[in-house]
């Protein structure tokens, strides 16, 4: 502020000022400062007044939503760009399929391509829809005693996959005694294998990854350390943050949303623990640490229900209707119906489903939830008012996956929910058991 201009009768532009107090370390303000002369009754310029307004938690406010708006936009090229990336093998396997239909090992070949490329793209919506449930609060814990040794190792089956790939060592120690814990089994292996996957990200070829689990005091501790690329100051104060993400490098094949230490900690915050991040710079490598309080030993409760068969789908012969406005989702799940002996027919909206059922009675309805004319929750409702369908098996099949969508569903009569793409095997052992309980009526 040039005061002198001001005592001369100038007109004063405003200024934005930077201060520092004299403390240690010291406190930086932002002052948005002005200045006017003060004249006396014959117009003469007696003095001046400058007033300034401390604007510093504006300026900060600004400041976050330009970073929040440049990473909203990183996250969107990301977004794009992690969909796209499976979406070209699964296109090129379809067109192979249809060019050599008759060459059995390429389309084997291609349906595995397919079926691989559907289960990437699944994990990255999943993640999505797992933030929006722990930012809403939606999501519920099925708590029980574990013991976070065991937890550990089927996290590292889960991501032996990249690990391999790239080639890394990777270590397990964990405690000699049982590291018992109060959690969600699902949740607490979501967390290490969250942490497993950025470790193995972020690590060049042929690197070092250790996880150990130990006692200490009240708490189990799991600790993920890498030799990787490290993290700057700034990216370890942000390492949780949502879509926050270190550069991303040509070798990075797996990608990602930036979302999976969101979740991480979200997780272990709802589980009553925390976690923390470590980093002595780039190229140094990288420590995640989570520690939840241990639990008492009286409370032990084992969970061994581990189901690893491939058992082949029952024949169910039943009569099963599809309705699906999208013609390549209803004949796929048609020909699927059909390989368990099922007679199936197709409809495409809400009115033709309705007069597939005045002529033919289904004991099953397989029903999209966004349909051209009706939704699905509509359709569900006509059908239970129906005689004929009135006490059928209505199945909602749906991209909405919120518990919300859930309860909406059996409110609207929906007997099961089911989101896209189908759980297979979920669904053929529902129709066996519907056609059990239809031979034995």
């Amino acid at each position: 502020m040039d005061y002198g201009a001001v005592l001369n009768g100038e007109a004063a532009a405003r200024d934005i000022v930077s201060i520092e107090s004299f403390d240690d370390p010291p406190n930086r303000r932002t002052l948005l400062s002005t200045g006017a002369p003060i004249r006396d009754d014959h117009g003469a310029i007696v003095g001046a007044v400058v007033p300034q307004l401390d604007i510093t938690d504006r300026v900060n406010a600004e400041e976050e939503l330009r970073l929040a708006d440049r990473r909203k936009d990183e996250f969107l090229a990301m977004l794009s760009h992690e969909l796209r990336n499976p979406l070209s093998p699964i296109a090129s396997a379809a067109e192979l399929m249809r060019v050599a239909p008759n060459d059995a090992r390429r389309v084997s070949k291609s349906c595995e391509i397919i079926s691989r490329q559907v289960k990437h793209m699944t994990g990255l919506i999943d993640d999505l829809l797992d933030v929006s449930r722990v930012t809403q609060g939606l999501i519920n814990l099925n708590v029980e005693v574990l013991d976070a040794n065991r937890v550990a190792a089927d996290a590292i089956e889960q991501v032996r996959p990249i690990i391999e790939r790239k080639r890394h060592r990777l270590s397990l120690r964990t405690s000699s005694t049982a590291a018992l814990v109060r959690a969600d089994e699902k949740r607490l292996t979501q967390v290490f294998v969250n942490l497993l996957n950025n470790a193995a990200k972020y690590t060049p070829e042929a690197g070092v990854i250790d996880f150990t689990v130990s006692l200490n005091d009240d708490c189990v501790k799991a600790v993920v350390a890498d030799n990787g690329i490290g993290m700057t100051p700034e990216i370890a104060a942000r390492a949780f943050d949502l879509f926050a993400q270190g550069e991303r490098s040509s070798d990075r094949s797996q990608g990602g949303l930036g979302i999976g230490l969101a979740l991480v900690k979200s997780l272990v915050q709802l589980h009553g623990g925390t976690v923390t991040a470590y980093s002595a710079g780039p190229g140094e490598g990288s420590t995640f640490v989570v520690c939840m309080k241990q639990a008492e030993t009286s409370n032990v409760q084992r969970n061994d229900k581990t189901d690893n068969s491939l058992e082949l789908p029952v024949l169910s012969r039943l009569r099963v209707l599809i309705v699906d406005d999208n013609p390549d989702a209803s004949e796929t799940l048609a020909m699927l119906m059909q390989t368990l002996g099922n007679e199936v027919r197709v409809a495409a909206n809400g009115n033709g489903a309705l007069k597939e059922v005045e002529q033919w009675n289904p004991d099953v309805c397989l029903l999209d939830i966004g349909l051209p004319d009706m939704d699905g929750y509509q359709l569900a409702s006509k059908l239970r008012c129906r005689p004929e369908t009135a006490r059928k098996v209505l199945i909602a099949v749906t991209g909405y996956g919120l518990q919300q969508d859930k309860e909406k569903a059996i409110a609207a009569g929906f007997d099961h929910h089911f989101v896209k793409p189908l759980d297979v095997r979920r669904l053929f052992s529902l129709l066996g058991d519907v056609a059990s309980r239809a031979d034995r009526e």
